[in-house]
Order: structure tokens, then C-alpha cells, then sequence
């Protein structure tokens, strides 16, 4: 059976990835808790663009063949952009919290 990922799930995926990686990885988590939930919402949606921004750049630059480099492409790649936030910020809200970034978010909170 031939199985190939869609463009949509690799976009989920990387907006999943990302999310986890600011979660558990020691030391980023738990700089990342002791921000303001705005902040951290802004961080990830600017890597995720920047990521996507870069796809664009690089496949119109011919470095890489991921999106096609036109109106269609664009909109395309739009679309997988909000479908990574979505996946983004929904595994980063269900995703449990290290004792460390636990610490850190009360932390936050008494010097607040």
C-alpha cells in the first residue's frame, strides 16, 4: 500500500513539533513559561510564518521544490500556515507540563 503524507499533515506535524520542542526541550521551556501566554503566541506564529516564508523563498529561489512559485502556491501555503498554528497552539494547551515549566510559570505569576 502506498501511503504519501499530505501537505496539510506535514504542516500539522511541524506546527506539533515546534510546540513540543517549547514544552520539553530543558532550558527553552523554561524561559519560554516565563512569558506572558500573548507573547508566547506571537513567538510561535512568527517562527511558523518565518518557517513558511523561507519555503516560499527557497522553492521561488529554486533551492527547494515545496511550493510553487505563483498566486496558487501563496494560497496554498496560507492555508498550511493557519492549519500549523491550529496544530501549534492545540498540542501546546494539551500537552503536560514539566515540573520545571510549572516552576517557571509560578514563578512568573508572584513576580506578576
Amino acid at each position: 500500500m502506498d501511503t504519501k503524507m499530505s501537505s496539510d499533515l506535514l504542516a500539522a506535524i511541524a506546527g506539533i513539533v515546534l510546540s513540543l520542542a517549547f514544552s520539553y526541550i530543558p532550558g527553552l521551556s523554561t524561559k519560554f513559561a516565563k512569558l506572558e501566554s500573548s507573547i508566547k503566541r506571537l513567538i510561535m506564529a512568527g517562527l511558523l510564518l518565518v518557517v513558511a516564508g523561507a519555503a516560499y523563498g527557497l522553492s521561488c529561489a529554486g533551492v527547494f521544490a515545496t511550493v510553487t512559485c505563483d498566486k496558487a502556491g501563496a494560497l496554498g501555503l496560507v492555508s498550511h500556515f493557519i492549519m500549523a498554528l491550529i496544530a501549534n497552539q492545540s498540542a501546546y494547551s494539551i500537552s503536560p507540563e514539566t515540573r520545571a515549566v510549572a516552576e517557571a510559570k509560578a514563578e512568573r505569576d508572584w513576580d506578576a
